[in-house]
């Protein structure tokens, strides 16, 4: 029994290690020209950027669907970073954490 609440404990240890890492890993993703986004590996966003040209452009639906498209981008970037820090301290391999 006191194993298992060790193991517990560590387990718990390692959850929150791997969140504070998460939180202190920065994410760039700037796959369509113009747009940049910066997410932390907790999937909060940092920042958006957009490019004075395509907001010029005057093609709004094209802006929005380039900008899903990063968010996305972002999104599925922090999802794998999230993954491989659990792999790397746990040795778990947990599919789309």
């Amino acid at each position: 029994m006191i194993d298992k609440i060790k193991q517990l404990m560590e387990v718990k240890r390692q959850a929150e290690q791997i969140k504070r890492e998460l939180e202190n890993t920065t994410i760039q993703v700037s796959d369509i020209s113009g747009i940049k986004i910066v997410i932390n590996g907790a999937q909060k966003f940092q920042s958006v950027e957009i490019a004075e040209s395509l907001v010029n452009a005057g093609n709004r639906e094209r802006l929005e669907s380039d900008l899903l498209k990063s968010i996305n981008a972002a999104i599925a970037k922090s999802q794998n970073a999230a993954a491989q820090k659990m792999k790397e301290l746990t040795g778990l391999n947990i599919p789309g954490l």
